[in-house]
């Protein structure tokens, strides 16, 4: 696997060894993250002009693209410069007439002489009732008709890039796509009636219907098969790698978990149930476990996860529980404390803020195994964290977590297992895109006594009706979160927006009674904020979105989100998911500036109508689609230049399957579809699974 293969050579050449590429138009097409000639065999058609030849512009359904055979009539040439230049010209059925702007009278007279019989193509609009051809893209004798393209491919453009030096580009562009041997497995191409790969290539930029310019096409749908399928397989790898490493078998006797199921007010739901056995037994392999625990709001991943180190405690290991931020480390800690007392074993945390003889003493009790149960934010990654005999590592909110660090915390436990936790509902299509290298449990069950959450939708004009509904209810002691918008342009603005509102709200309810929390604060007065109302020292907490991920403060049971069709809808959920959380009803109210468009009213109602988070994030996906969807930049969701994850996430299954059964049956990828496999991998630039099989 040492370097890329020689039959793509010519496709990663400099873009200016194509036909009509100067270095100019090669900067252009930089603009569009063209730099090769792979990257423009990419670029594909969105539409089609229809060239085949009509009789007559008359009985046309206009504007049209129209080509046609006409006797040149009159020309008249302009009064003024920069006028439009005619020419009265009649096809088999009517007279019409061709216009040009800037127009050269000799170059023109040559070109259409009156009384001879031109073929033209081009545009045709009505105008004050005469139909008028505007700069035609092409004038021709008639014997030369074979040089207009029956169908014209539409390709997206960038300034100072034209439709015809993308055609002529990407012919020569075609001539070096070399025929590569097939990474698709028989079966499914057969089924799917897919082309081959320079077939599908040539396929698909010379269209010859609008019919061909679909997702559905089968020379386009093998292309973007083959970006999932080189994604999948990259993720595959991946996985593989985790598992080689040989993992530790962890068999628990179930006699600390007997104990933390005795002192539950309520047995677990069938989804926590099923979860907690299908860790136990990846567990208990001698391969590293790499599953995503996958809960929405309130779904109790908790207890799931606290069982799953019960496992590494029972079987004589260590296990620990990573946060992102140092308060959603102490609020596991806080929640974990109860059933650690009941099941009898010792639980510890270490963050940052651990420093000299306490972070000494700590670091000595883990090795020597004293701690059987750590939680700790990312501190836990340092050179000088040991563990006696660590058995799992579980990672809450993934996102800031992708498989760079899966693996490198593979590292720490020589053969850890890995239990990855996110209260994110993700569409299947996206789980796939970013979780493939891991086995999924799905907590699609809500533990009984939660109660529903009432969310209603209340315009910015009420919102002196909202905020005395606050009075009334921290009246009652009652405690509430107010969420302000985070205004993109600068974290200034931001910033006045919560004050604004802190100060209102301050003003109205009272000293004392309201604390702020945005994302300038320093660490420790944000922690000091958030711990006040924790403690109910405050009653209303003001905030921008950083309380969204896991915090939990179950008297709270109102949450008011200002303009909230700025916000996603995962997002929405996730806030609305801070309330509800104790034994009182709760609401949300979403509050939006008006008018709301079309698409803002469909979101917020569908957080209106539902609490599924999973059917909530399969309509944000197919409003917004995948990138904006988790903030593609920081996200580890790959581009795709051809597939399209929305509409196309059946495929994407079935890539998944098909990368799992090839690596299977031919680890190492020297089987000839393996050998043709490596080929795509070199193809589609993914270069760290290029890597993961020269280590292999």
């Amino acid at each position: 696997m040492s370097g890329r293969p020689e039959s793509l050579f010519p496709l990663f050449g400099a873009l200016t060894t194509l036909d009509g590429v100067g270095p100019k138009i090669a900067q252009n097409f930089a603009q569009i993250h063209i730099d090769k000639p792979r990257d423009l065999l990419f670029l594909l058609p969105y539409s089609g002009i229809d060239r085949r030849r009509k009789e007559s512009v008359l009985g046309a359904d206009l504007p049209d693209t129209l080509t046609v055979e006409v006797l040149v009539g009159p020309h008249r040439a302009p009064r003024n410069r920069g006028g439009a230049y005619r020419i009265t010209v009649e096809d088999a059925q009517t007279s019409f007439q061709i216009v040009f702007f800037h127009a050269r009278a000799e170059y023109l007279m040559r070109m259409l002489p009156t009384g001879a019989r031109r073929i033209v193509s081009g545009k045709v609009e009505l105008f004050d009732g005469v139909a008028q051809m505007v700069h035609p893209e092409f004038m021709l004798e008639p014997e030369a008709l074979a040089e207009i393209p029956e169908f014209e491919p539409v390709y997206p453009l960038t300034a100072g890039v034209t439709q015809k030096t993308v055609a002529k580009a990407m012919g020569s562009a075609l001539e070096r796509a070399p025929e590569l041997d097939e990474w698709i497995d028989p079966g499914q191409k057969d089924l799917a009636k897919w082309p081959g790969w320079r077939a599908a290539m040539t396929q698909v930029h010379h269209p010859v219907s609008m019919g061909e310019v679909v997702p559905t096409h089968p020379a386009r749908e093998r292309l973007a098969y083959d970006e999932f399928f080189a994604h999948q397989l990259t993720l595959a790898l991946a996985r593989t790698q985790l598992q080689r490493a040989k993992g530790i078998i962890s068999e628990g006797d179930g006699r600390f978990r007997a104990k933390v199921r005795a002192s539950l007010p309520f047995a677990p739901t069938g989804a926590q149930e099923r979860a907690i056995e299908a860790i136990a037994a990846d567990m208990a392999r001698d391969k590293r476990m790499n599953r995503l625990l996958q809960g929405d709001v309130g779904a109790g991943k908790t207890l799931v996860a606290f069982m799953a180190l019960l496992v590494a405690v029972e079987a004589g290991g260590q296990g620990v529980m990573m946060a992102p931020t140092e308060i959603l480390a102490r609020q596991h800690m806080a929640g974990l404390k109860p059933l650690a007392e009941s099941a009898g074993v010792v639980l510890e945390i270490l963050t940052g803020r651990d420093k000299g003889a306490d972070r000494r003493a700590k670091l000595a009790a883990l090795v020597r195994g004293d701690i059987h149960i750590l939680v700790g934010t990312h501190a836990v990654f340092q050179d000088d964290v040991h563990f006696g005999d660590l058995r799992l590592a579980i990672v809450d909110e993934q996102h800031r977590f992708g498989v760079r660090q899966r693996l490198e915390l593979g590292k720490k436990g020589a053969g850890a297992d890995v239990l990855v936790m996110t209260a994110t509902p993700i569409p299947r299509s996206l789980a796939l895109a970013q979780y493939g290298d891991m086995d999924v449990s799905v907590l699609d069950e809500k533990p009984p006594g939660r109660q529903p959450i009432a969310t209603a939708l209340v315009s910015t004009g009420r919102m002196e009706e909202v905020v005395d509904h606050l009075r009334r209810a921290v009246a009652e002691g009652k405690q509430c979160y107010w969420v302000c918008p985070l205004v993109e342009e600068s974290e200034s603005v931001d910033l006045t927006a919560a004050e604004e509102r802190f100060k209102h709200l301050r003003a109205v309810l009272g000293e004392g009674v309201v604390g702020l929390v945005h994302g300038q604060m320093p660490p420790a007065e944000k922690d000091a904020a958030m711990a006040a109302f924790q403690a109910e020292q405050t009653q209303v907490l003001v905030a921008t979105t950083v309380i969204e991920v896991g915090v939990d403060v179950p008297n709270s049971t109102i949450m008011v989100i200002e303009r909230a069709e700025t916000f996603g809808l995962a997002q929405l959920h996730q806030l609305r998911g801070r309330v509800g959380r104790g034994s009182q009803a709760s609401t949300c109210l979403l509050m939006y500036q008006s008018p709301l468009s079309e698409t803002g009213e469909k979101r917020l109602k569908v957080l209106r109508e539902s609490e599924d988070g999973f059917r909530i994030a399969e309509t944000d996906l197919e409003m917004r689609g995948a990138g904006d969807l988790i903030g593609t930049a920081q996200s580890g969701v790959p581009r795709f230049r051809i597939a399209d994850m929305e509409g196309q996430a059946a495929l994407m299954a079935v890539a998944q399957s098909d990368a799992r059964k090839l690596l299977h049956d031919d680890p190492d990828l020297t089987s000839p579809r393996g050998r043709a496999a490596r080929v795509l991998l070199w193809l589609m630039e993914q270069d760290q699974a290029i890597r993961l099989i020269s280590v292999g």
